[in-house]
């Protein structure tokens, strides 16, 4: 269990319960811009201002076929991306692959979004295990999956990069979740493989960082005694520049998803990964915001039992490491930007279709 695909069901009535318009949430305001968006994830703002947001979608009908999880998913159409101005919502990109659980939920697809310049749009769209097992399954649609496109036209395929160069060499399996667009090229965070690449602009992939499996206690569950030992894989979500022009990536962290394992590492191309901070739990995106890193936790107390609580939380790291919850009114986010004073998160990332949102915190 690697990739950022969560194997939940999270009821309709309980996400509506949790996620008001407008709350105090952390002692930060929260107030929804966006509604209706079918698992949202990464979303940035393009340079005319304009909030984009990449929804992961609901899958389809068929064909359907056997999942990364093990678990039967079934492919659609149903990814888009949506552009969120002046309190206006449309879906400018449709028609992107979708992979799901029968019933829509827990999809991968579009993942994550960002931009250089106008006319330089990049959306990286999600696969979840070896491309060679799965995409030649799907229609001509689906075997996209797996790659980065720009402007909504497939670029590079990421996937492929994988099965052949293998950086982790645990197994071949692909998930780019998050791009950073930059001058000369994109850094993507491949989930699936463990690692941070460089996509240049000619759509050439290097490896620029592989990130550490660790050995964790095993969780007590079938199988497994007292201080048993099981090893966890890393699973990077996100990747952003920091103020020192470093790339900072963010770990969701593998099964068994342990509490307070989750890292930000800083990545110096050249240099082996370092750890910047620690003791998250279960990353979904990372940002900063007036020199101070801002973390996002798809499930503050553990993807094992988000099903029992799904709740979410944005957290502020201060000097010395220090924490401050920001926001807590959080179900299963998915992505983080900023803008001025305010966060931007989108939330209810891995509920059912129709019930995501973007919602904007007073930071």
């Amino acid at each position: 269990m690697r990739t950022t695909r969560i194997l939940l069901t999270v009821a309709a009535a309980l996400a509506v319960a949790l996620v008001p318009a407008t709350a105090a949430a952390g002692g930060a305001q929260q107030t929804t811009v966006a509604s209706g968006l079918n698992e949202p994830r990464g979303l940035a703002f393009s340079p005319d201002g304009a909030l984009y947001v990449a929804e992961s979608g609901s899958g389809g009908t068929a064909p359907c076929i056997r999942g990364p999880e093990g678990d039967t998913v079934c492919f659609g159409t149903s990814g888009s991306v949506t552009k969120i101005d002046r309190g206006h919502q449309t879906r400018v990109l449709t028609g992107l692959p979708s992979l799901a659980a029968p019933g829509g939920a827990q999809a991968i697809g579009p993942s994550d979004i960002s931009f250089q310049g106008k006319g330089n749009m990049y959306v990286t769209l999600g696969l979840g295990g070896d491309p060679g097992a799965i995409r030649p399954g799907l229609p001509a649609t689906g075997q996209k999956m797996g790659w980065l496109l720009r402007d909504g036209r497939p670029a590079t395929d990421v996937a492929g990069y994988e099965a052949k160069a293998d950086p982790d060499k645990i197994e071949i399996n692909s998930n780019p979740n998050s791009v950073l667009a930059l001058p000369g090229g994109q850094a993507v965070a491949d989930a699936g493989g463990n690692s941070l690449l460089w996509v240049s602009d000619e759509g050439k992939i290097s490896t620029l960082a592989v990130f550490p499996l660790r050995m964790v206690d095993a969780p007590p569950m079938p199988g497994t005694a007292p201080g048993m030992k099981v090893p966890m894989q890393a699973v990077p979500t996100s990747v952003v520049r920091g103020p020192d022009g470093a790339f900072y990536v963010g770990e969701l962290t593998g099964f068994p998803f342990p509490k307070g394992a989750a890292r930000v590492y800083r990545v110096v191309p050249g240099h082996a990964p370092q750890v910047y901070a620690q003791g998250f739990t279960n990353i979904i995106d990372i940002g900063f915001h007036d020199g101070k890193l801002y973390v996002l936790e798809i499930a503050q107390n553990g993807l094992l039992t988000a099903d029992q609580d799904p709740s979410g939380a944005l957290i502020r790291v201060g000097e010395h490491g220090s924490r401050q919850i920001v926001s807590q009114n959080l179900i299963l986010p998915g992505g983080l930007t900023f803008r001025g004073g305010d966060a931007y998160v989108s939330n209810c990332g891995a509920c059912p279709a129709g019930l995501g949102s973007v919602v904007r915190i007073r930071s």
